[in-house]
């Protein structure tokens, strides 16, 4: 095939793919969750949501889908112009300020119930979680991006500062995760004892906290480029880059305060297996936190950064090597190099939503920095034919929770709960319509948010590509 006639079968497979993405985008996801999920009664938004799109009798609000909520309407508002999406993203605002935020002690609580109310789901109770107010920060930054409100940049920025105030660590640098109602990180050595069900995870420091500071602080950055802000999101970008992940190109999950890698791999085989939680290969987050540090690094404007480059792109490729299933396609969940071993051992089989969800943004976003590769754009039309089969669900909308192939049951699974909401999703599909509108799209004429987006990924894509040429 000549290079003429594969570029014309390539452009050829892009708008198909383009226009399959728009219609599921528009008609599938985003206006299946909006305007249903508005709790008009008790504020902020519905999350227990059946596999027909039913309400749930019993109602949890957790800050992180809350914020979700909050941040996909925003950005689906910015890029499509629709009012229900904007009203949908307003909504959210007084939730957030006035039930999920603590009036006295500040911070967002971790968990609240459908009323707003305390409550003890998951043993959360007042707490709160850097992971949590993370995301409420992320979520205002992008809701001021479409009002252009006051006071809702105020409230991101008082986010931002209890955060610098009751998280980071002067000390060692990084955050803690848990912190107590009255807003001081707790341990296992502190007198206030928790009973939430993720305390496995107590007393040390993480990824996932990690990336998504650096995710909202990215958002926020975009929105008020104050030198504070600037400041701690260069030192998440050094510290997710050159400290948590590894040579290989994967993460570590855990660490102490000091920075030591939580590792299991000497432990005998039964401590080590109880402990996969907090100690294995997550390739969703690798090739997920692989976009993120190229999205932060961007939004500093830093010139030539070919060492975020290099190792986002060697995130990407590890788990491309060690976590793609050479059968049905999508990637494995989790995987595990066992003591002694160079060859990366798959240890969960399955295939969550937001992982796949994920690797199709990235996956496209590699193929259009790397034009020369043909590995990018294979993998990228594969994902989206595993995700077509396997995780969409035509009948009645939105995406099942894992892939059908390794998980049937899905099929009749909840759409909605505190930790499945229309984030990473929404987010996959808009950043594709975005990156294959820029060749050119119908609907661009129509919408003027679309077009700008679509702008932005060229820029963003032009200014990796020429770093990529910089590169080893």
């Amino acid at each position: 095939m000549t290079n003429e006639a594969f570029d014309t079968t390539a452009e050829r497979s892009g708008r198909m793919i383009l226009n399959e993405m728009y219609e599921y985008l528009r008609g599938k996801l985003l206006d299946k969750w909006y305007p249903l999920v508005i709790d008009k009664e008790n504020g902020g938004y519905y999350t227990d949501i059946s596999c027909d799109w039913k309400i749930e009798p019993v109602q949890h609000k957790m800050i992180v889908t809350q914020a979700r909520y909050v941040w996909t309407a925003s950005k689906a508002a910015l890029m499509f112009g629709d009012k229900v999406y904007a009203d949908s993203a307003r909504h959210g605002f007084d939730f957030l300020r006035n039930s999920m935020w603590d009036q006295k002690y500040g911070g967002f609580y971790q968990m609240r119930d459908g009323a707003g109310r305390v409550c003890d789901y998951l043993g959360f109770f007042d707490e709160k979680r850097t992971y949590g107010n993370a995301f409420g920060v992320y979520a205002l930054s992008a809701l001021y991006e479409l009002t252009r409100d006051e006071k809702v940049i105020g409230f991101a920025k008082e986010g931002f500062d209890w955060i610098e105030n009751h998280a980071f660590d002067p000390k060692l640098g990084g955050y803690f995760q848990f912190i107590a109602p009255d807003g001081k990180p707790f341990d296992r050595t502190s007198l206030y004892k928790t009973k939430a069900y993720d305390d496995v995870e107590l007393g040390y420091k993480d990824q996932n906290s990690s990336i998504h500071l650096l995710e909202a602080y990215t958002e926020l950055y975009n929105v008020w480029p104050d030198p504070k802000v600037r400041e701690k999101l260069a030192a998440l970008l050094s510290l997710i880059r050159d400290v948590i992940t590894t040579k290989r190109g994967y993460m570590n999950l855990f660490f102490g305060y000091d920075w030591t890698p939580v590792s299991f791999r000497e432990a005998p085989k039964e401590e080590r297996e109880k402990n996969y939680r907090l100690d294995h290969v997550s390739f969703g987050h690798d090739y997920e936190t692989g976009f993120l540090l190229l999205e932060a690094s961007h939004a500093l404007g830093l010139e030539d950064d070919v060492q975020t480059l290099r190792t986002a792109k060697r995130m990407i490729d590890h788990a491309i090597e060690n976590g793609w299933d050479k059968e049905n396609g999508g990637f494995f969940d989790a995987g595990y190099y066992f003591k002694g071993d160079d060859k990366c051992t798959i240890i969960q089989s399955t295939k969550n939503w937001w992982a796949q969800a994920e690797a199709l943004n990235v996956l496209l976003m590699m193929s259009k920095i790397f034009p020369e590769s043909s590995v990018y754009p294979e993998y990228f039309a594969k994902q989206w034919e595993y995700v077509k089969k396997y995780l969409l669900d035509y009948e009645q909308g939105d995406w099942f929770e894992g892939g059908l192939d390794k998980e049937p049951h899905f099929r009749k699974g909840p759409k909605g709960h505190i930790w499945k909401a229309n984030y990473h999703t929404g987010r996959a599909m808009m950043n594709c319509v975005s990156m294959l509108a820029s060749d050119g799209f119908s609907p661009m004429k129509e919408f003027h948010g679309l077009r700008r987006s679509a702008e932005n990924f060229g820029s963003f894509i032009s200014h990796w590509r020429d770093t990529a040429r910089k590169l080893n």
